[in-house]
């Protein structure tokens, strides 16, 4: 059994129910009502006395099932706020969870139409000061940007972390304008979860007539993405980069270096003209006081600032700070699992800061130089295999081997320039860019761009990398085939970092022909050919400052204790290695995740699940790319048994991605659903 942390605060940092500034009570299961009839289920935690003393509400809503598969998250998250002051709110979207009707797609105008009705609902109750928060992570942290771009009247701040303002050039989907792997990756994840059944013990009697129509209105999602390669309507849609002008209230933005998502928090505050802030640790994506690399940090004390601030009118200094805290990484060698990355906090009053210190190096034939030598044609191809040593577009900040390794395999393998050793320190803050002069031989091609470390041990560290579709170059928006053997110039994006290079270090830029398996490889192989004359990179180096000195101490992590759980079956560690078959040189990425089975000990609900992924190609044919999922969710309680069984397999051929995926539901041993899918969807400069 997993028992629930008593005590006032436990040398984790877990406080107790008890030691909360305000008593607080939570009701497990509520519905908040539509207009149109459809009721969203909701669980909440709110100051004992709210009505006599009406506190601000705030609100996360997502697709991720209150009563499973958040439900340890929310639990060590909301209740702080509710002993703060605050009425705290996790609602299920429309169709997951215990909510009523179907979830049909990603941040769809309904999603964000029934936000607007919550936040009104929250305002009007009689223990709500008619003051409403929204924040969230992910999903979550997309949405509460979307619906305030929407101002409806009670919204007066919103947190969101992990997050993008732009759905198609910073999210699962595509990364410049290649194809993502975890575009099909994260369909899959979902598409179990769009099949999971209601407790009958919530909904009622009518929980299978619920079911049933979730799984007959639930197909892959990767389908309707796959439709729309280029940045067109679908994609701008939900992206609030489109019109930054539309959010009016203030905006804590909070990511990670090890996430993804880097770049969106820097955005938006050079395109926000709202009170704002960024926050930007070493973690991957969770929130920062549970989030790997460490050092983690005291979110919600300082989330209480934000609230503070904007729903209860208190000076708690938070709009006379810097509006940029960011990690500063200091030089460290590179490991698959790292706990914690060694390193310091930075401030800016703004973004972006200035180009003062940009530091530009010019691609020679002896590597990174500080003035331009004479153009010379440099012609490289890459294995299919080639970005083996950073498998994982991102880190989910768990204690699992989801960090880049030494570079130096796929280094091997592509065209590399280096500065000389540095005589002194040097860091950087924001995007790289690599400025390139290119011919293709193919009309269809990619670019990976690698940002690495080589330190005095030899050990290469991933600092930065990027990814170009060259059919991409005027705009996201056209595609056009490249002509074989004309030169043409385009420019790579790398993602944002702050990272000081040791003394005695080189900096390395790394490019390839594609970068498996993070993103989908061209069609056939490519030969780029490189004019060094014309190519240049460039840094933004960032010299330190007397603010990065004056920034207040954060808190220690904190969080609330969990209700008990049971163990069914334990979960197992992660499995992530390689296969190579020897004689065909064939590479295979096989990735494994058993969360394993766990009981609510109050509610006698129990879930679970199983993902096992395999990802392989041939070093010599992208045509041989092949993704395929296998996944059991498991779900019920005492007279109940619901297993749900998701295949997908994604290859392709010249002309068009195939998806074939399976899905069967059983219920008590017996099959009560079964359905699958096959298309092929033409590639569409990809």
């Amino acid at each position: 059994m997993i028992a629930p942390q008593r005590g006032a605060e436990d040398e984790t940092g877990v406080v107790s129910h008890e030691a909360l500034p305000r008593p607080i009570r939570e009701i497990e299961h509520g519905w908040i009502p539509l207009s149109d009839g459809t009721r969203l289920a909701y669980r909440c935690w709110l100051p004992a006395d709210a009505e006599d003393h009406p506190v601000p509400a705030l609100l996360e809503y997502i697709p991720y099932c209150k009563r499973d598969g958040t439900s340890a998250r929310d639990e060590a998250m909301h209740p702080y706020f509710a002993g703060h002051g605050y009425a705290s709110f996790r609602v299920d979207l429309r169709g997951s969870g215990e909510s009523d009707g179907l979830l049909l797609g990603e941040y769809l105008e309904q999603e964000q139409a029934d936000a607007v009705e919550v936040i009104a609902w929250l305002a009007a109750q009689p223990w709500c000061t008619a003051r409403v928060g929204m924040f969230g992570k992910s999903w979550g942290g997309f949405n509460c940007l979307q619906v305030a771009a929407r101002r409806p009247p009670a919204l007066g701040a919103v947190i969101s972390v992990c997050s993008t303002d732009d759905r198609y050039a910073t999210d699962i989907h595509t990364m410049g304008g290649c194809q993502l792997v975890e575009n099909p990756n994260w369909c899959f994840t979902m598409f179990g979860h769009n099949a999971r059944p209601p407790d009958p013990a919530l909904v009622g009697p009518d929980w299978r007539e619920t079911w049933f129509r979730r799984l007959e209105n639930s197909p892959p999602w990767i389908l309707e993405w796959l439709r729309h390669q280029r940045r067109d309507a679908f994609w701008k849609h939900g992206s609030v980069c489109e019109d930054f002008s539309a959010i009016a209230c203030p905006v804590f933005a909070v990511g990670g270096w090890a996430d993804p998502y880097t770049d969106p928090a820097l955005r938006l505050m050079a395109g926000l003209s709202v009170p704002r802030r960024a926050w930007i640790g070493p973690w991957g994506h969770q929130y920062p006081h549970q989030a790997l690399p460490a050092p983690d940090s005291g979110f919600l004390q300082e989330s209480l600032r934000w609230w503070d601030r904007w729903l209860k009118d208190e000076d708690t200094g938070v709009d006379r700070e810097p509006m940029i805290r960011a990690w500063m990484h200091d030089s460290y060698r590179p490991s698959p699992v790292l706990r914690e990355v060694p390193g310091h906090w930075i401030a800016e009053n703004g973004w972006p800061p200035g180009a003062e210190s940009a530091r530009t190096w010019h691609l020679d034939t002896d590597g990174l130089r500080e003035t331009p030598g004479a153009e010379t044609a440099l012609a490289f191809t890459s294995p299919a295999t080639v970005g083996r040593a950073n498998p994982f577009w991102g880190h989910n900040g768990l204690d699992a081997p989801e960090g880049p390794g030494d570079q130096r395999i796929d280094d091997a393998v592509s065209l590399c320039f280096d500065t000389e050793p540095l005589e002194e320190p040097l860091a950087f803050f924001g995007m790289p860019v690599a400025h390139l002069r290119l011919a293709s031989d193919r009309p269809v091609a990619q670019l990976g761009a690698r940002l690495s470390e080589v330190r005095a041990d030899g050990a290469v560290n991933l600092v930065s990398f990027g990814l170009r579709n060259l059919t991409h170059d005027e705009s996201h928006e056209t595609a056009a085939p490249l002509a074989p053997g004309e030169a043409f110039s385009t420019s790579i994006v790398m993602n944002a970092n702050a990272y000081r290079f040791a003394k005695g270090s080189r900096i390395r830029l790394a490019l390839s022909t594609g970068m498996w398996p993070i993103a989908w490889p061209a069609p056939e192989p490519v030969e780029l050919t490189l004019y060094t004359g014309s190519s240049c990179f460039v840094l933004p180096a960032r010299r330190d400052r007397e603010t990065d000195d004056l920034l207040p101490a954060l808190p220690p992590a904190r969080r609330t204790s969990l209700d008990p759980r049971t163990e069914l079956s334990p979960p197992a560690p992660v499995v992530a290695r390689f296969e190579e078959d020897f004689r065909t040189g064939r590479l295979a990425f096989i990735h494994v995740e058993d969360a394993g089975t766990t009981r609510m000990d109050r509610c006698g609900w129990h879930s679970g699940n199983v993902i096992r992924r395999r990802f392989e190609i041939a070093p010599d044919d992208p045509l041989s790319a092949r993704l395929l999922l296998n996944g059991e969710d498991r779900y019920g309680r005492e007279g109940l048994d619901v297993r749900i069984r998701t295949r997908l397999e994604m290859t392709s051929d010249r002309e068009s991605f195939r998806i074939h995926a399976r899905l069967d539901v059983f219920e008590d041993g017996r099959c009560v659903f079964a359905r699958a899918w096959l298309e092929d969807i033409p590639r569409d400069g990809t």
